[in-house]
């Protein structure tokens, strides 16, 4: 086959899987003719005008999260899409709106047609699965509310600032990363023994060098695939529950924000060796102090084979909100399965001080009552 035959057949696919795409991601409700979006709540179709609401099939018994292996894929790359934009024509009122060229998903300003919009490159790998939101925005907003309530070196004004209501449905990409994995080691076993100095006793340590090999394997390794909002507070709200992991439906993101990973999946294995190796330094401690039946484990060294690597791509629900408070920006994110709420809250120094002014003060009168 020529090869513009073989780039002309692709095109027509492409055409027809981003038509059928539209055309699940923007329907109409029979009753009022709105577009629905995907209901957490329900896990189903819910038209948000006349309350319309329909139930999504259950994944087929036969459809699994495929793990794919690391070493046959031929699209790593990461890419610099943060500062490009791309022009999108509603289908359903012909508005025209600007997006970032990450945004997968998003809602028509004008009319509130739903769309899922086309790969950014012919390079882009298409996710593999998702987790479906099951926390809606109202529970989102109070599950914060309570989680800032509890800050309590946090202003007020900064309390006040943060609006419950202001979160925003988002799909980050995650990568996962499963491996075999045997470490060569060396490092030292101690043992603790108590001893008399004067009129008090001290612990000594009596170290001896051990070395040996360590196996484990790697189970999902997260990566975050986002450059711009892996410091969003998004790794506070971990971990999430892949037992509940479906194959990737364009349902699943109508009327939400989907993003595209930034992170490429070479650079992604790159940062999942990296935690890795942190994992395996504190399992390859524990294995010392057992093995040799030690107090602790000190000066471990080792090298790291990966092997039978694996890979997938996932869309993961966070809701996410942000404001800024005297000149600095805050990210929270509230986890889009548990609700577990991540971010770093302003913090006031005046009432830090007077925690430690009080502290000080209790200290010292329950030393003047105990004498």
């Amino acid at each position: 086959m020529m090869q513009e035959d073989i780039t002309q057949n692709s095109d027509e696919v492409q055409k027809i899987l981003d038509e059928k795409t539209e055309e699940v991601t923007d329907k109409k409700c029979p009753n009022c003719g709105a577009t629905v979006v995907y209901d957490p709540a329900t896990r189903g179709i819910l038209c948000e005008f006349c309350g319309y609401k329909k139930a999504l099939p259950a994944p087929d018994a036969e459809q699994s999260i495929s793990e794919i292996d690391f070493m046959s894929a031929d699209k790593k790359q990461s890419f610099d899409w943060g500062t490009e934009k791309k022009s999108i024509v509603c289908s359903n009122c012909g508005g025209q709106s600007i997006y970032d060229v990450l945004e997968t998903a998003a809602v028509c300003p004008f009319c509130g047609s739903t769309s899922v919009m086309p790969a950014a490159t012919e390079d882009s790998l298409a996710p593999g699965g998702v987790c479906p939101f099951e926390i809606p925005l109202d529970q989102a907003g109070s599950l914060f509310s309570k989680w800032l309530k509890g800050r309590i070196f946090t202003p007020r004004a900064a309390k006040k600032q943060a609006k419950p209501d202001a979160f925003k449905g988002v799909y980050l990409p995650y990568w996962t990363f499963d491996s075999m994995t045997t470490s060569a080691f060396s490092g030292q076993a101690g043992y603790d023994r108590r001893v008399r100095r004067g009129d008090t006793y001290v612990t000594e340590t009596n170290w001896k060098p051990v070395a040996g090999v360590y196996q484990e394997f790697i189970d999902d390794q997260l990566v975050v695939a986002s450059k711009r909002n892996a410091d969003s507070g998004v790794r506070k709200a971990e971990p999430f529950d892949f037992s509940k992991l479906v194959p990737y439906k364009p349902e699943f993101v109508a009327g939400f924000i989907a993003e595209r990973y930034s992170v490429g999946l070479q650079e992604g294995w790159t940062n999942a060796q990296e935690l890795i190796r942190n994992r395996l330094r504190t399992s390859i401690e524990s294995y010392i102090r057992q093995t040799w039946n030690a107090d602790r484990a000190g000066s471990v060294r080792f090298s790291t084979n990966f092997d039978k690597v694996t890979y997938k791509y996932l869309l993961i629900p966070v809701w996410m909100s942000s404001f800024a408070f005297k000149g600095k920006i805050y990210q929270f994110v509230v986890n889009g399965q548990t609700g577990k709420v991540g971010g770093k809250a302003p913090i006031s120094a005046l009432r830090v001080a007077a925690a430690i002014l009080l502290g000080l003060i209790i200290i010292g009168a329950f030393m003047y009552f105990s004498h």
